[in-house]
């Protein structure tokens, strides 16, 4: 491993952690606001966050000899593209953390939305990419960990094999993440980190904003209620952790990647734990995390040929 990839992973490790603990302070949110309202929130003050950084890094860096503004328009499209898709995806999150009993952990959501990990190679396939066999493997096994995940004590309980909202929503905002990760690797090597993760969290802020005045009703005082939770969000999980994936994907694989960026699941496991006291996953969704996390592992053993 070189010195740059060693220092790519350890930024996506740190992305990481930061979005790990990032799904106690989302989950506590929907107590006060609704999930456009948050994410929307959230967004835009991540976006503003970054706006000084650019300048202040422009003057850090202009000596640097592979520091690459990019043109505007690949700013702007590349911003925008990530921007909408991450749209989908953070708000099927949300959507998904606020419909989970309040008892349920939230490593639960962070284990399930971890599947992008095995869904990144698969879509490269999809692609025409050629991928090793072990991928597939590695999809079957997070199959059967999803399924004692989300659906084994309602079968056991006699609810049959129905799929709990909750779980169909964190299960295509695992796909969208996917489809994130790809819209990253195409578009990171084009323009400035920096620039790229500001655009898009404005365009996913605005938008969120937009659907937050047409189907909620947000309230300045329960706003101001959970700041905290949403000070987090937008500038450590937006600002922060968002734009060291940008900045840092373009010097791994995006296969390598998904698999840094997925220990957000183990993350907030010890998170939930930890800062809410009272949360708890059965012996089946423990076992089914554990499914999970090892397709995640296996998936990134193999592997992925262009």
């Amino acid at each position: 491993m070189t010195k740059a990839s060693l220092k790519s992973s350890l930024l996506l490790l740190l992305a990481a952690v930061v979005w790990g603990v990032s799904f106690v302070p989302q989950k506590a949110g929907m107590a006060y606001v609704e999930p456009f309202t948050y994410n929307g929130i959230r967004c835009v003050l991540g976006g503003l966050v970054l706006l000084p950084v650019i300048p202040m890094l422009d003057r850090l860096r202009k000596n640097s000899g592979d520091f690459r503004k990019g043109s505007r328009r690949d700013i702007l499209l590349g911003g925008s593209v990530c921007g909408l898709v991450l749209f989908v995806a953070s708000n099927l999150q949300q959507f998904g953390i606020a419909l989970q009993d309040p008892e349920t952990n939230v490593g639960k959501a962070g284990f399930i939305t971890a599947c992008y990990t095995v869904l990144v190679p698969i879509l490269y396939r999809l692609m025409g990419r050629r991928s090793a066999g072990r991928i597939w493997l590695a999809a079957g096994i997070a199959l059967v960990g999803f399924f004692l995940l989300s659906l084994m004590d309602g079968l056991l309980a006699g609810l049959g094999l129905a799929l709990g909202l909750s779980d169909l929503l964190l299960l295509l905002c695992a796909l969208m993440f996917s489809v994130h990760i790809l819209c990253i690797d195409r578009y990171s090597p084009l323009a400035d980190g920096v620039r790229l993760s500001c655009v898009q969290f404005l365009v996913c802020g605005v938008l969120g904003v937009l659907c937050m005045a047409i189907f909620e009703h947000p309230n300045l005082s329960a706003i101001l209620s959970c700041w905290p939770a949403i000070t987090y969000s937008g500038v450590m999980s937006c600002g922060v952790a968002y734009t060291l994936q940008v900045v840092a994907q373009k010097g791994v694989h995006p296969a390598v990647a998904s698999l840094l960026l997925s220990l957000e699941s183990v993350f907030s496991v010890l998170a939930g734990y930890v800062l809410t006291p009272g949360s708890s996953l059965s012996g089946w969704e423990l076992l089914g995390c554990g499914l999970v996390f090892a397709a995640v592992v296996l998936v990134q053993l193999a592997p992925t040929k262009d």
